[in-house]
C-alpha cells in the first residue's frame, strides 16, 4: 500500500482531492496533508510517505524547493506534480527531481487516479524488469563512507553534463586513483561506468511517459549529445531508447 501526503495551499483542492479520491481501490492511504513545502517536509519527517502530490506555486517554500531539500537529504519518495503553469520548464525542473508525473491544473476527474494508476504500473513493470535494471543494490552497512558519499554525490549530480571523476574525487576530498580503486574493489564498477548506469536508469524512468521525447530525456540525465546518449542506451540495454519508450507504452 502507498502512503500518500498531499501537499498543496489551496485548502478546497487538498481537500477535494483527499476526499474526492478512492484511495482504497487505488491500493493507498492519505497519511498526512500539508499548505506548503516546509509543511511538507515536517510531515515526510513524521510519517515516511510513499507518494508525494504536490503543488508547485505555495507560500514560504514551493514544491520544487521542497523536492529539492528531500533530493538532497536523499529521500527517493515518489512524487506526482500539480501545476497551473503550461510551460515545460515547470515539469523540466520536477522531472530532474524525480517527478514521476505531473498534472496541469485545473485537472478533471480521473486524471489523478490514472497518474497513480500509472504509477503502480510502473512499479509493476520494475519488479519485472530487474535484469534490465542496470544498478546493483548497494548495501550501506558494509561499505565504505567514502564510496556512499560518492554514490550519493553521483546520485544528486548525475544530470549534470560536466560530472566527472575529477570532480567526485574533488568533492571527496581523495585521489581520483583512491576513488577509483575503492569503488572497483566494494561495487565492481568504476566511477564513471557506475554514473553511466544511474544515467541510463533515470533515463529508462523517464522514457516511461510517452510524453518526454528522447532528445529531453538525454538532457535530462547529463547528456548533450543524443546520438551519444542513444548508444550508451543501447549499449547497456541492448535496445534504443525510442525501441524501449515503445515497448514500455504497450
Amino acid at each position: 500500500m502507498l502512503k500518500v501526503l498531499i501537499v498543496e495551499d489551496e485548502s478546497l483542492i487538498r481537500r477535494g482531492i483527499v476526499l474526492g479520491v478512492d484511495w482504497a481501490s487505488l491500493d493507498c492511504i492519505v497519511v498526512a496533508e500539508a499548505a506548503n513545502g516546509t509543511e511538507g517536509l515536517e510531515a515526510v519527517e513524521r510519517y515516511r510517505p510513499t507518494l508525494i502530490i504536490t503543488d508547485l506555486k505555495m507560500p514560504k517554500m514551493d514544491g520544487i524547493e521542497m523536492l529539492q531539500q528531500l533530493r538532497a537529504d536523499g529521500n527517493q519518495v515518489f512524487v506526482i506534480v500539480l501545476t497551473a503553469y503550461d510551460s515545460f520548464q515547470y515539469a523540466q525542473s520536477a522531472l530532474r527531481l524525480g517527478a514521476v508525473d505531473f498534472l496541469l491544473k485545473p485537472f478533471h476527474d480521473g486524471d489523478l487516479e490514472r497518474a497513480v494508476g500509472h504509477l503502480r504500473h510502473r512499479l509493476e513493470q520494475d519488479r519485472n524488469q530487474d535484469s534490465l535494471l542496470p544498478i546493483p543494490p548497494i548495501q550501506k552497512g558494509d561499505k565504505s563512507k567514502y564510496l556512499l558519499e560518492a554514490i550519493n554525490y553521483i546520485s544528486s549530480n548525475y544530470n549534470n553534463p560536466d560530472i566527472s571523476l575529477s570532480s567526485i574525487a574533488q568533492h571527496l576530498g581523495i585521489s581520483e586513483g583512491h576513488l577509483s580503486h575503492l569503488f572497483k574493489r566494494e561495487t565492481n564498477y568504476t566511477p564513471l561506468n557506475f554514473l553511466t548506469h544511474y544515467r541510463i536508469r533515470k533515463a529508462m524512468e523517464l522514457l516511461r511517459d510517452c510524453r518526454v521525447k528522447v532528445y529531453e530525456v538525454a538532457g535530462l540525465v547529463g547528456y548533450k549529445d543524443v546520438t551519444y546518449f542513444s548508444a550508451t542506451f543501447k549499449k547497456v540495454t541492448g535496445i534504443s531508447p525510442s525501441e524501449y519508450q515503445n515497448t514500455s507504452q504497450a
